[in-house]
């Protein structure tokens, strides 16, 4: 992919979440998706031409590969308000390296307390960061024992103790990658039902307008249909960058 390839598929994603905007369910919040363009296995270059282009959010699946662009000259030079998403799994001997990053915007895959508990104790030692840092719950909507997440029964708990017990965390949604190749003519996604349905029963218990916490559902294949199903933040990789090749 050259650099003007990057900047059409980003504008060319950008047009059809607004397009998807429109087709959304008149109960819906209106609140305009976050894109996330993820960038993982990509050279710096093309973030360079994305970030040039107006575009911030941008996400990562390997803890070094973070750690690597974030602290690159060139782009701490050129890119000084990039926001990083981390969106892979992450282990606990990793977590210092990830809340070292900088520019480090949002933890999408905080799938259990002690992830969270290290995260907060990790957090609350790096000085030169100020607030919370922001934190999603990923969900494991489909049950598939390759993918992580939490049980979707467990994730009332667990926002239970990010809420009261991680006073350096701020919970900001919830995230799932659910099944992969899911046919749109059997209806709406289960996985982004199931997400919804969590997301409402976490806002129950904890007392909060469901309008408080994010749903992070959708990727390059179904970040339309996420969309109409109320997602507010798309995680898009392919459709930018072009496709990658596997580690």
């Amino acid at each position: 992919m050259s650099e003007a390839e990057v900047v059409k598929g980003l504008r060319g994603v950008l047009e059809r979440i607004q397009i998807a905007c429109q087709r959304r369910a008149l109960e819906l919040p209106k609140i305009q998706p976050r894109l996330v363009a993820v960038s993982k296995t990509k050279p710096k270059e093309l973030i360079i031409a994305a970030y040039e282009a107006g575009h911030r959010n941008f996400g990562e699946n390997y803890v070094q590969e973070l750690v690597d662009k974030s602290h690159d000259s060139e782009i701490l030079e050129r890119c000084k308000d990039i926001k990083w998403h981390y969106i892979g799994h992450l282990q606990r001997n990793k977590v210092n390296k990830v809340v070292a990053v900088p520019g480090i915007f949002l933890v999408e895959t905080v799938d259990s307390d002690k992830l969270a508990t290290t995260l907060d104790t990790a957090w609350a030692k790096q000085v030169e960061h100020k607030g919370r840092l922001k934190v999603m719950l990923q969900v494991n909507t489909s049950a598939e024992e390759e993918k992580n997440g939490c049980p979707p029964e467990s994730a009332v708990e667990l926002a239970k103790h990010i809420r009261e017990r991680c006073n350096n965390l701020e919970l900001v949604g919830l995230m799932t990658i659910g099944k992969f190749g899911y046919d749109l003519s059997q209806g709406p996604n289960p996985d982004f039902i199931c997400l919804k349905k969590v997301r409402d029963s976490v806002c129950d218990a904890l007392g909060l307008d469901c309008s408080a916490l994010e749903l992070s559902m959708g990727m390059s294949d179904d970040f339309e249909h996420a969309i109409e199903m109320g997602s507010t933040n798309v995680r898009v990789g392919s459709s930018i960058f072009g496709h990658r090749t596997k580690k």
